[in-house]
């Protein structure tokens, strides 16, 4: 598979880059360069904008059916190349084959195709006295994207733009940026407006600040750290123009004190499936696990045995479940934290910062279990790699609801408890932007999106194809 790519795509066409910088793309698990991609800069981001711009007022004015019949091409163009785009995101930034296929190709084909739906839950005209209300695409979009889900963040930005009418100009992550070029494949294929779909790959203080403050961006989606979503925000200011954030999370999965026998097995496997899933590169993991102190000691002793069946390998080994993480920063990161956690008095339950002995090369971090108290360093930020904090509580509902809530972050969570209705009681006070109920599975059709730190406007579902529209009121 080529991993080398040498232009980027701007106005229907493939070009280089006016810069001459490459960067490397490293395959996680063997640790080696595995190819370059252009380092993009701020006049290939002009030409984009620019081209952009041009498209726009042609696709602002094609019927909305003409445009999700575009979407629906390009979902049924990223089907037929799923293998193709696992492979890439096994191999450029670590995940596990069955999460390669499944998540990081299949969510994608999901966006897109879920347009043709989603369309009819928007009013598009509506009237309002003697008024009428009519929905118009936003403008040019700025798409400035992470790398741990890399074609999931991209779709999910693209898909419901491209519905709503809009032009769109892409910064993926340079880490990871294969799969974004093949998604500019398809819609190449597909004979899209030449400019509607723009790829610049680069660093983020360079063409990411070059999107955020261009002055033919309408609006800005951005998701990465809460970090750089402060960044982003402040140079969209100064247009002023529409953003979009999707941040951080530190997201808590409540026990409540009536779990008992197999409740609370499914729980604890539950909980920390959705702390490991994609080697914990998830803004929405479950990363805190809120248990009632009196059952501390079953919970812990579990859990040393439950990461036992989380096997580390090959990302292409289908028997893999934790991959490597996305770069030697990385993983040196999420080892700081290990260390520091201890250090501040944590418990090391299971894991920890060393590499696994039967893998001496790849970006690993062993999946880890901390034991800390609330307000501590590790249950407070935002890791971002395979570490589960067990904090426990002591008084009742309202004490754990006051955990839950206790951090800057809001983007997820999860209760579980014998007694539904109040598991939904619970669920209700969290300050976060989805909650799964005794394992309600994530849905990619609701919208997702978080409060505090963890950013704000919706991605997915209907209020994801909203964020993308603008309303005109026509005074008749």
């Amino acid at each position: 598979m080529n991993h080398t790519r040498d232009t980027i795509y701007v106005d229907g066409a493939w070009i280089a880059s006016t810069g001459t910088g490459t960067l490397p793309v490293t395959n996680p698990f063997t640790e080696e360069v595995i190819g370059t991609v252009p380092e993009g800069t701020p006049e290939d981001v002009d030409k984009a904008a620019k081209a952009a711009r041009r498209a726009f007022e042609e696709w602002s004015q094609v019927s909305l059916d003409d445009r999700v019949k575009a979407c629906t091409q390009i979902a049924e163009g990223l089907q037929a190349r799923q293998q193709e785009i696992a492979l890439s995101a096994a191999t450029e930034m670590g995940a596990p084959w069955q999460i390669a296929v499944m998540v990081q190709a299949g969510l994608p084909i999901i966006s897109f195709a879920s347009q043709e739906d989603l369309v009819r839950h928007l009013d598009w005209e509506s009237t309002s006295g003697n008024s009428l209300l009519v929905r118009q695409p936003v403008g040019v979009v700025g798409a400035i994207t992470p790398w741990n889900y890399p074609l999931h963040q991209i779709a999910a930005k693209v898909a419901p733009a491209l519905a709503a009418g809009c032009s769109v100009v892409v910064k993926p992550s340079e880490l990871v940026p294969g799969v974004a070029y093949i998604l500019a494949e398809v819609m190449h294929e597909i004979g899209l407006p030449a400019g509607l779909f723009n790829l610049v790959p680069g660093v983020g203080p360079v063409v990411g600040e070059a999107i955020a403050s261009h002055p033919l961006v309408d609006m800005v989606s951005f998701t990465g750290s809460t970090r750089a979503g402060r960044r982003v925000a402040e140079l969209a200011a100064a247009g002023p123009k529409r953003t979009s954030l999707e941040l951080g999370g530190k997201s808590a999965s409540i026990l409540l004190d009536d779990l008992t026998g197999d409740a609370l097995t499914n729980a604890l496997a539950g909980s920390l499936t959705g702390c490991l899933i994609n080697s914990g590169q998830t803004c929405s993991a479950l990363t805190r696990l809120l248990v009632p102190r009196a059952v501390i000691d079953e919970v812990l002793g579990n859990l040393e045995v439950f990461v036992q069946f989380a096997p580390m390998g090959d990302p292409l080994d289908p028997a893999t479940q934790q991959g490597p993480l996305v770069s030697k920063v990385q993983q040196e990161r999420v080892r700081d934290y290990i260390r520091s956690a201890v250090d501040d008095g944590a418990r090391l339950v299971a894991g920890g910062p060393e590499q696994p002995e039967n893998l001496p090369k790849g970006f690993f971090v062993k999946p880890t279990v901390l034991l800390a108290e609330a307000g501590t360093r590790i249950e407070q930020e935002e890791v971002f790699g395979p570490v589960l904090t067990v904090v426990p509580y002591d008084g009742g509902d309202e004490e754990a609801i006051r955990i839950a809530n206790g951090t800057p972050y809001g983007l997820s969570g999860a209760v579980w408890g014998a007694d539904r209705e109040r598991a939904i009681r619970v669920a209700r006070r969290l300050r976060t932007g989805q909650v799964g109920v005794n394992g309600g599975v994530f849905n990619p059709t609701a919208p997702f999106g978080g409060f505090g730190q963890s950013g704000y406007g919706r991605e997915l579902g209907a209020l994801g194809l909203e964020e993308f529209t603008a309303i005109t009121s026509l005074q008749l």
